[in-house]
């Protein structure tokens, strides 16, 4: 999917004795957004802003080593090694031979070097300037920003799609707000400005500046806009709109101190697992301290700083467990951390709490389970027909103030809350609106200044494609019951070769809570990685009926 951003001129940090300026350029082709301002908490905001650096240039995918070069080496020399053993049984001519075939080549790899260390020693230096010059040579780096009145927060993600990072700052974090207009934008955020955050200290004056400029009309000078067309993969979008389907589900949440995190960090950096299982046991007894199992070593730490206040007795095993040493640089100036579980094998959110700002760490279910293809989250958000009208309706509302939870634009507009989340989820697939974990609300953040490419987006996963074919040639039927506050559907979907009995589960917020079938993929998987193509048949069924289930 291709982005065309177009900034006026580069972003730009000026140090010296007495302060640091920091001047973002914004994108110049979306609606104007800006702020200019004094950073009041400067050290809390530098190590913050560089624990989102490290969401950026996270990458724990497996990397096999290049051997192509060894084995080409090892080949040339397996004929010489050959040749010197057969030489053993020949004449002294061939020793001589051989001898001199060596010495050849020799002169060969010599001449080979002296051609050719010239040209590595440029490429290498070349690479050099783009790592330190043009980042976006290297990885998409550009994040997300969107002033709004109540804070300002930065989103981004990692280079193997499987981290989130959201930075929120509310406007304590900043003294001499001179101005600012509330939207979404994209910054020029090169990689030697993170060199420049280092250089932050408390004794120096630090200006913060979205520059407003970058908008003014200029009638010369226009050399100095800066066009990038960045070609984002469509799973770098789909990543997004997950994370944010993923939050409004069901979660297990507790707290835990930010020397239970330092414990945590300090054990993975001593030791390393060798084989599995990799797992992180959290097991919760109410009123009792949290305990965590780290396998395969079954070490138990129990944070008796951390009480669990939930009703239930819980065990959740989550896995990608190295990918929390991005929040070790946050545990000094953390005053604890929450911690989001969806459950074994999903999704979990760690969020800092570092007083005025608020980091918030999104890891997929595990590192290769990325947050695109193996998370069809959204499938298992609220869903209902709603029609365009009422979609656009919320939308305003939403807009008109920025942020708000669904129970209030639900009494603002005299909507039922079932109606407004599900349209609510419509815009936030669409990449329209961002859900604020921290605060239960919605907020406004239009992920990119022209809509996005329906066709490409439309099916958000192959379940999804699937459950649509089953429900366009008639092939599922259902029966529904309410039972304790919960719509429960039964159904039946005809494959190609045999029927898949199937159960939802539906809360009155309209999300899928449970899911069973007897098909491959939920045996394998449960709902790890969202509902089969049965399970969503058969929710998908009953919305295409316009049956509104009421609740007792």
């Amino acid at each position: 999917m291709l982005f065309n951003y177009k900034y006026s001129g580069n972003t730009s940090v000026s140090n010296d004795a007495n302060g640091t300026a920091m001047s973002f350029a914004p994108d110049a082709l979306r609606d104007p957004t800006f702020f200019v301002g004094k950073l009041n908490r400067k050290i809390a905001f530098r190590e913050a802003i560089s624990a989102l650096h490290d969401v950026v240039v996270s990458d724990l995918r497996f990397k096999p080593k290049d051997k192509t070069e060894y084995k080409v080496w090892a080949a040339e020399q397996e004929k010489i090694w050959l040749g010197e053993y057969m030489a053993g049984f020949q004449i002294g001519e061939v020793k001589a031979r051989i001898e001199e075939v060596r010495n050849e080549l020799k002169q060969i790899y010599q001449e080979k070097n002296r051609f050719l260390g010239p040209f590595n020693r440029a490429k290498s230096n070349y690479f050099d300037y783009l790592y330190k010059n043009d980042r976006d040579a290297w990885i998409v780096l550009d994040p997300v920003i969107t002033v709004h009145p109540d804070e300002l927060f930065f989103e981004c993600f990692s280079q193997d799609e499987s981290s989130y990072g959201k930075l929120s700052c509310n406007y304590n974090v900043f003294t001499e707000i001179n101005e600012f207009k509330c939207g979404t934008t994209n910054i020029d955020y090169s990689a030697a400005l993170y060199g420049e955050f280092q250089k932050i200290r408390g004794y120096k004056d630090t200006s913060f500046k979205i520059d407003p400029s970058g908008f003014e009309s200029k009638t010369s000078g226009e050399e100095l806009y800066k066009e990038v067309k960045i070609d984002l993969p469509d799973s770098w979008v789909r990543g997004f709109l997950q994370v944010s389907a993923a939050m409004t589900l069901p979660a297990t949440v507790f707290e835990l101190h930010p020397m239970d995190i330092f414990s945590l960090c300090q054990y993975l950096r001593r030791f390393k697992e060798n084989n599995g299982p990799r797992a992180l046991r959290f097991i919760l007894e109410p009123g009792k301290a949290v305990r965590l199992v780290i396998e395969p070593w079954y070490e138990t730490l129990t944070f008796s700083r951390s009480i669990y206040t939930g009703s239930e007795e819980k065990t959740i095993r989550i896995w990608g467990r190295r990918r929390l040493m991005i929040l070790e640089r946050l545990i000094p100036i953390a005053k604890s951390f929450k911690v989001v579980l969806l459950g074994s094998g999903l999704p979990s959110f760690f969020m800092a709490d570092l007083g005025d700002m608020t980091f918030t760490l999104g890891l997929s279910g595990w590192t290769n389970n990325d947050w695109s293809r193996a998370g069809n989250f959204d499938l298992m958000a609220p869903r209902g027909p709603v029609d365009l009208v009422t979609k656009q309706q919320v939308f305003g509302a939403l807009k008109d103030t920025w942020f708000s939870s669904a129970d209030d634009l639900a009494k603002k507009l005299n909507l039922t809350s079932a109606i407004v989340s599900t349209a609510l989820t419509a815009y936030t697939q669409a990449g329209r609106v961002v859900y604020d974990l921290k605060q239960g609300v919605y907020r406004v953040r239009e992920l990119s200044g022209e809509p996005l490419d329906f066709n490409a987006l439309r099916f958000s996963s192959e379940q999804e494609r699937l459950a649509h074919d089953f429900l366009t040639h008639d092939r599922v039927k259902i029966e529904t019951r309410i039972h304790s506050d919960i719509l429960e559907i039964k159904g039946k979907v005809k494959g190609k070769s045999e029927t898949f009995s199937t159960f939802a589960a539906i809360d009155k917020d309209q999300r899928l809570i449970d899911g069973i079938c007897d098909c491959s993929f939920y045996q394998i998987n449960k709902l790890k990685k969202g509902p089969c193509e049965h399970i969503l048949a058969s929710r998908m069924k009953l919305q295409a009926g316009i049956v509104q289930p009421v609740f007792n």
